[in-house]
């Protein structure tokens, strides 16, 4: 049974529409039960009624036209209800609801389970027989099992609007929605622009060859022609980006090179191979070695494996490249779109990005940020296909792609856009003010970096210091840990721009959904795990090398703090404070006058809440992270999407947790920072500063409103609005009760919720 419901899924999943999904879902199902009906009515919540939308043995002209009542017939009662029910004779239930157009006079037995998403009847599978006789247990468990694997697809559907698309309609396409996560925030409307690879490694035939110095040496000419053309976009990269995430294109270059895939692709050619079949070879062997890794971003570096062996069988084929136009307002779409890729198209055209794969942590969505691109990555079930030419629209607030938008829908995201740009310009006059209430108290706000070109941006709009450097984004963009010279002059840069003001450099942080491809940390739940401190405690030389950098960095600057990330105990601590005054003291000796720069600890897991005192005592600042400490609090990863929802940063252990923090710093005399995106929304960072906190950090690009929402407040109506949602038990009515009051307080154009738009 099981190698049958692996089949039926799997199919289903390979259906090219959901009709036909649901379809073969009601034959497949038919069959493997030895049933002679089996239907599936589908929920629409615009008409509050259950839809037939398929079925095998009752009337076809009854699909899409016979519905029942929320509450009717057995359809009813088993979404009511819950669960399956299963009766030996349907006709003599007093729920049943004869309709005579499905032609289901002669079947008696019944069984209805519901199909469920996320706590929600989506709609209702049936099966029924001539026979007056009740489904046997395994019966029933397998029709349960099969609902459930299939109910992402039902799902999806209704997520798309696609569902119900041909009902009622007039032929006029319903505005559909494909999820994804948000790469880059911000909105765009364009005209969708497939990209697409050239050269097609999957068609490469195998080809034997005789003459293989011929075949390396056109194998050479094609690396230097692919060389050249990442050098020349790379120099294109260099007017819009800074060096950092110029280093992307270091690392092409670097596996191009020849003793790097190269060589493997010669070896293979030297056992006959042409250079095609030895270049598809080599790269689908690294692809699936990337794809297989649990870790998301080694899995991204098969993206880049595979677009490079592209470009190498573009030259080799000697293929132009294909024309293609580039709207004024596009959105560039594709499975992958590689960092290169993205900067073939001209800037000032393009509007947002959408990729089907990928993740935050691909190289294309650092890069994006660094743009400004709005940018929607891992959109799985969006029809790449359908979507070129066709007017698009970017939700990167939400992760989120619209199509077929209706006219007040597409409005709604023209005044986003509109609003967006009107309240920053707004905004800009705020730049050189202090952020400061109305009633005279002043708090810091600073920025989180990680990207040269997030320096300009953040001192633009008057960042008082960095509150978080993330110091892993230049060993992620490499292929080999960073010299100590390398980071020197990296964080020289970042320390130099912001002087006087501090910049809080966070130590090498990997581990969990940050890893280096040069340094797998392969494990069974990497958030548990080997990540943080923990790692670099255990390899005192990456440790050494990077503070050393970062003690040399501040030469004649002394606006360095360091700071360490994932402390889970006191001894973490301690131990890593060592390692800082040894290498102080190294650099001390190499002649170099430099004083010991301020040492602080990340608060991001429950064990360091209530260690925060002792950790007070021991270091001279803390600061919370409260992306982690939620999502740790909360048990919810918040990229899956199966329990995002739960993920609330207003939940009231989150709230009392740092308060706690806040209050245990205090009374040790010890600053106290927040660094995680609450400290970027309007709303909650009123509230962390009516907590007490000493400085907010955050993405420049919510500096402006959050100075904006702390000048137009009272400290004293904002420590009440406090003690108010710190009584209440309920996350959700915490959020909303503080969006309502900061709302009649005239704070409304900061607070819109961009999640409210379907």
């Amino acid at each position: 049974m099981l190698d049958t419901l692996r089949r039926i899924v799997q199919e289903v999943n390979n259906a090219p529409d959901i009709r036909a999904a649901l379809d073969l879902m009601a034959k497949r199902v038919r069959d493997a039960m030895g049933t002679e009906v089996c239907s599936i009515y589908l929920r629409d919540e615009d008409d509050q009624r259950y839809v037939l939308m398929a079925s095998e043995g009752l009337k076809q002209e009854a699909v899409g036209n016979v519905s029942l009542g929320l509450s009717e017939g057995l359809i009813g009662q088993v979404g009511m209800r819950e669960e399956p029910v299963n009766l030996e004779d349907a006709f003599s239930h007093p729920r049943f609801h004869y309709l005579a157009e499905t032609g289901e006079d002669p079947f008696h037995a019944f069984l209805g389970v519901p199909v469920m998403h996320h706590g929600k009847v989506l709609g209702v599978m049936v099966v029924q027989q001539r026979d007056v006789r009740r489904f046997d247990q395994s019966e029933e468990a397998f029709l349960v099992t099969i609902s459930a694997q299939l109910s992402a697809v039902i799902a999806h559907a209704h997520a798309s609007g696609v569902l119900f698309d041909q009902l009622d309609t007039g032929g006029v396409d319903l505005p559909s929605f494909y999820d994804g996560l948000p790469g880059c925030p911000g909105a765009a409307i364009g005209y969708g622009v497939l990209l697409f690879p050239e050269a097609d490694l999957a068609s490469v035939p195998d080809r034997q060859v005789d003459d293989v110095g011929s075949e390396i040496a056109r194998l050479d000419d094609a690396l230097v022609r692919t060389r050249q053309e990442v050098r020349d976009l790379a120099e294109r990269a260099s007017k819009s980006l800074g060096a950092e995430e110029q280093a992307l294109f270091d690392v092409y270059l670097r596996m191009l090179d020849r003793h790097a895939l190269p060589a493997e692709v010669i070896t293979q050619i030297r056992e006959g191979q042409w250079a095609q079949g030895a270049l598809r070879d080599v790269v689908d062997q690294h692809v699936r070695n990337f794809e297989m890794m649990d870790d998301p971003y080694l899995r991204e570096r098969a993206a880049d494996v595979r677009d490079l062996g592209r470009r190498v069988l573009a030259q080799l084929q000697r293929q132009g490249r294909r024309h293609v136009i580039f709207p004024d307002e596009c959105i560039l779409l594709g499975e992958d779109i590689s960092a290169p890729m993205l900067m073939e198209v001209p800037r000032e055209r393009i509007r947002g990005i959408v990729t089907t794969r990928g993740s935050r942590n691909s190289h294309m969505a650092i890069v994006a940020r660094a743009m400004g691109i709005p940018t929607v990555v891992g959109a799985q079930n969006l029809p790449l296909k359908q979507m070129d030419d066709k007017e698009i629209i970017v939700d990167g607030f939400r992760g989120r792609v619209v199509a077929n938008a209706s006219p007040e829908l597409k409005a709604q995201f023209e005044e986003i856009i509109r609003e967006e740009a009107t309240l920053q310009a707004g905004l800009e006059k705020l730049r050189h003010e202090p952020a400061e209430t109305e009633d005279g108290f002043r708090i810091r706000l600073q920025v989180n970096t990680g990207l040269m070109t997030d320096i300009n941006r953040s001192l633009e709009r008057g960042a008082e210091g960095v509150g978080l450097y993330r110091t892993e984004i230049p060993f992620m963009v490499r292929d080999r840990f960073p010299s100590e010279e390398e980071q020197r002059v990296i964080y020289r840069e970042q320390l130099s721009a912001f002087a006087p003001h501090p910049v809080t450099m966070r130590t090498l942080d990997v581990g969990g959904d940050k890893s280096l491809s040069y340094f797998p940390i392969e494990e069974e739940n990497p958030f548990l795990g080997w990540r943080g401190l923990r790692v670099t405690l255990d390899h005192p030389e990456i440790f050494m090398v990077q503070v050393r950098a970062m003690l040399k960095a501040s030469e004649g600057l002394d606006n360095l703090r360091i700071m360490l990330p994932m402390v889970t105990s006191v001894i973490e601590a301690e131990d890593a404070q060592h390692f800082i005054h040894r290498a102080w003291l190294e650099v001390r000796d190499e002649g170099l006058d430099i004083p010991m720069p301020e040492v602080g600890v990340m608060i991001e897991v429950p064990a360091s809440v209530y260690q925060a005192r002792a950790l007070a005592q021991r270091v001279d600042f803390l600061s919370i992270g409260t992306n982690d400490l939620t999502q740790y609090l909360l048990a919810v990863d918040r990229n899956n999407r199966q329990v995002a929802s739960l993920y609330n940063s207003y939940h009231p252990a989150v709230l009392h947790a740092i308060l706690h923090v806040i209050e245990q710093a205090k009374e040790e005399g010890k600053t106290v920072s927040v660094c995680g995106e609450m400290a970027g929304e309007p709303a909650s960072a009123l509230l962390l500063m009516a907590m007490g906190v000493d400085a907010l950090s955050m993405n420049a690009s919510n500096l402006l409103k959050v100075k904006a929402a702390i000048r137009r407040v009272k400290i004293s109506f904002v420590r009440k609005l406090l003690s108010e949602a710190l009584a209440m038990d309920n996350g959700e009515v915490i959020s909303a009760y503080v969006d309502l009051q900061l709302d009649k307080a005239g704070l409304g154009d900061l607070l819109r919720n961009r999640k409210a738009i379907n």
